[in-house]
């Protein structure tokens, strides 16, 4: 009889324990999703945008480090700004520096009545073409601040475009399917019906 309560109360505390067990391991397992979620939602688009504002670059570095395992590929983007930035910037030093030149030529030319010759670059031009080569490189310049501009924005688009995708998934594990099928009318009771194409997105 002793033996026979002492079973009962033995199934009856392995029973409660393990479903404690369970309580506390679906306990568990709600809080790792509510951790995923929440590490997902740090990812800031605006922090993103905000450091390629500071930094061009810095915002493709962010995404690159927040991207799971396997996907970090923004990295690369990284070489191509600063090239951009850097042939734009150096253009505009040189057309700027070109152009105050001969700025600097013509008026010396003007003020000397042309007897004198500021620079040994420009002695085989006269003063009207000191004036066309000086409007030119001004508008070069004035095109590559353009251009230089266009890049640093550009980048900074690219960092916030980014962020958006940093936690989609695009793997393999991923099927996309376009199948004919027919589409019935519901609001007639002939079996006739039109032509149409079934999109499934599946997981495998």
């Amino acid at each position: 009889m002793k033996l026979g309560a002492f079973l009962v109360v033995f199934f009856c505390s392995v029973a409660a324990f393990s479903q404690k067990e369970i309580v506390v391991d679906s306990l568990d397992f709600n809080k790792e999703k509510v951790k995923e979620k929440d590490t997902v939602k740090k990812h800031s688009v605006l922090k993103a945008a905000l450091f390629s504002v500071v930094l061009p670059g810095a915002g493709q570095v962010y995404n690159h480090i927040a991207m799971p395992k396997g996907q970090k590929k923004a990295y690369w983007k990284v070489p191509l700004i600063y090239a951009g930035l850097g042939a734009t910037g150096y253009f505009i030093y040189k057309n700027h520096m070109t152009q105050r030149d001969l700025k600097a030529e013509y008026r010396f030319r003007e003020a000397s009545e042309f007897t004198l010759k500021n620079d040994e670059r420009w002695l085989e031009y006269d003063a009207n073409a000191i004036l066309q080569l000086y409007q030119k490189h001004l508008n070069q310049r004035d095109l590559f601040i353009l251009g230089f501009g266009l890049v640093y924005l550009l980048q900074v688009a690219d960092a916030a475009i980014e962020a958006h995708f940093v936690r989609f998934d695009i793997s393999e594990n991923l099927t996309l399917q376009l199948r004919p099928a027919i589409i019935q009318n519901p609001y007639t009771m002939s079996m006739s019906g039109n032509l149409g194409i079934n999109v499934a997105l599946k997981f495998k």
